[in-house]
């Protein structure tokens, strides 16, 4: 909210949960993890009492509170990745040719095999801390970092991309169908 000068909104830490504040580097350890974020990009001042976290800024324009915001949200987001995690679901869709899926043994590249009859597979790395797990038709990726296991689910729905086609006769692909 805007209190004439400054714009101020303010996060309470849930039971469980630590936040440590250096500068404004935010570090949150919970039961699932920790996650850390260097926020020094947006101008905005980091405090820390008891449990809660407030993040404000002075003489706000448009731009500067809307900072407010973007800061807050990754903060709630990652409080909520080290207590509960996030978990976007996708879908395998095929007409003729079975799609393959494959986590490489290194666990880093997802290889799609056989998407509309190609002999080499298609590669997906993948970020940060994230597990992917395989069922028949569903891909499930999970993680605590939201921005990791969001932009793994995005990167492995890009990579299924029919081009020089019309995409709404050809339906083949991976596509995000849950996010939670």
């Amino acid at each position: 909210m805007i209190l004439g000068e400054t714009a101020e909104r303010s996060l309470e830490i849930p039971q469980g949960v630590t936040v440590e504040l250096s500068g404004r580097v935010v570090k949150v350890t919970g039961p699932k993890g920790a996650l850390e974020e260097n926020l020094s990009h947006l101008p905005v001042t980091l405090a820390l009492q008891d449990k809660t976290i407030t993040i404000k800024t002075a003489w706000p324009r448009k731009r500067e509170y809307a900072m407010v915001g973007t800061a807050t949200a990754h903060i709630r987001n990652m409080i909520k990745g080290v207590t509960q995690g996030f978990r976007y679901k996708l879908t395998l869709v095929h007409a003729h040719f079975p799609i393959t899926v494959k986590v490489k043994e290194d666990k880093r590249v997802l290889l799609i095999e056989n998407f509309t009859g190609e002999k080499s597979p298609r590669k997906v790395e993948l970020l940060g801390n994230v597990s992917v797990k395989i069922a028949q038709d569903e891909i499930t990726v999970e993680g605590m970092n939201l921005q990791d296991v969001s932009q793994t689910a995005a990167n492995i729905e890009h990579a299924t991309r029919i081009k020089d086609k019309d995409q709404r006769v050809f339906l083949d692909g991976i596509y995000i169908f849950e996010k939670s």
